[in-house]
This record gives C-alpha cells, sequence and structure tokens, in this order.
C-alpha cells in the first residue's frame, strides 16, 4: 500500500512539474567530501516556488515525538553552539548572521533522522532532501560523528562545498538538528532558508 502511495505521490508531483512547467535545481559539488561529510545540496528559489509546497508533516511529527528529553537537551545546547560560530565566521566575512528558524530546525531533525538510515541528500523514500518543507529548505549540510558544535562547524569549514553554504550570502535563516544513530554517532543536519 506504501508503496503505490509513493509511486501515486510521485506520479502527481511530475505531472504538477510539467504542466506549471517549474523547474528544481539541485547542484551537488564535485568535491570529494570528507569522511564524515555528504556533498552539500542546494536548490536555488524560483518564482514557482509558491505554486509547488511538498511538506512532509508526518516525518515532522514522528521526528519531533521520538525525542529524548535529556539527550535532546545536550543536542539542543550544542546546535545553538554551532549557530552562533557559524554566525561569527558570517560576521567576520562581511555577512549578515542568520536567524533561527524552527521549521528549518523541525526540517533538520527529519533529515538528521533520514540521514542515519540512508547517508546522502535523497531522503530514504527516493525523493530530494527538501521535500520535507520545500517552503523554506533551500540548502542543506550534514555531518556525522562529530559531538560538538565547534568540531561540527571546523568540519563544515574545512570542507569547500560546506563553507560555500555557510558562507552563502543569499541565505537568511538557519536550523539545526542532531540525533543519534544506532551506531552511536551523531548525526547533524544543517537547513538553510532565505
Amino acid at each position: 500500500m506504501k508503496k503505490k502511495w509513493i509511486k501515486l505521490v510521485a506520479t502527481v508531483l511530475a505531472f504538477a512539474l510539467v504542466v506549471t512547467g517549474a523547474t528544481i535545481g539541485y547542484q551537488r559539488f564535485s568535491t570529494t567530501p570528507a569522511e564524515n561529510m555528504e556533498d552539500v545540496a542546494v536548490r536555488e528559489k524560483t518564482p514557482d516556488d509558491a505554486n509547488m509546497v511538498y511538506f512532509d508533516d508526518q516525518a515532522i511529527a514522528l521526528a519531533e515525538a521520538a525525542v529524548n528529553t535529556e539527550m535532546a537537551a545536550n543536542f539542543t545546547s550544542q546546535a545553538k553552539i554551532a549557530f552562533d560560530q557559524v554566525n561569527d565566521i558570517r560576521v567576520k566575512n562581511g555577512l549578515n548572521a542568520l536567524t533561527w528558524n524552527s521549521s528549518l530546525e523541525s526540517a533538520a531533525l527529519v533529515r538528521a533522522r533520514e540521514a542515519t538510515d540512508v547517508w546522502s541528500h535523497t531522503r530514504p523514500d527516493g525523493s530530494d532532501w527538501w521535500t520535507v518543507d520545500s517552503t523554506c529548505m533551500y540548502g542543506e549540510n550534514l555531518a556525522r560523528g562529530y559531538s560538538d558544535g565547534g568540531s561540527a562547524v571546523t568540519g563544515w569549514m574545512n570542507s569547500p562545498t560546506h563553507k560555500a553554504n555557510l558562507l552563502k550570502s543569499d541565505f537568511k535563516t538557519v536550523g539545526i538538528s542532531i540525533v543519534m544513530g544506532t551506531d552511536g554517532k551523531w548525526y547533524w543536519a544543517q537547513e538553510f532558508g532565505y
């Protein structure tokens, strides 16, 4: 039943793209990612975005319901450290600081959970990363294995493609979430928006 539903949704989405003439840009950079990184993902904002909304409310509800409160407090603290460091770096580079966006944080929680199953910018069901919430997701950095905000930001800054996302002047908002995988590693998702 689930496979039929996914196939139906994919068919409807493909039809909607054809009918509206919409285009969706997906960019993967060609540099080799560091061991704990995945190439970044970027989606350009187009005028057609208002006509196409993808929102995976079920995935968001499930991700938020499965949070262990003690561990979540530590993850929230480390995400805040990463957020502050990213903004320090942006300001030092002449860019505006990003503002925290709770919708991006929720989407990041979904993507961090999904990354524990499929280490990719493609979601486990085969759809694009930004379909968690297309109204706000335009860039994504993933990381795994870093157990504090400072080391995660250092890892992103040491990767040219992740650094490019961090320093993209068009981005105005961000949300960061962390989960622990069954392998005991921390999985990070940093989602950017306009």
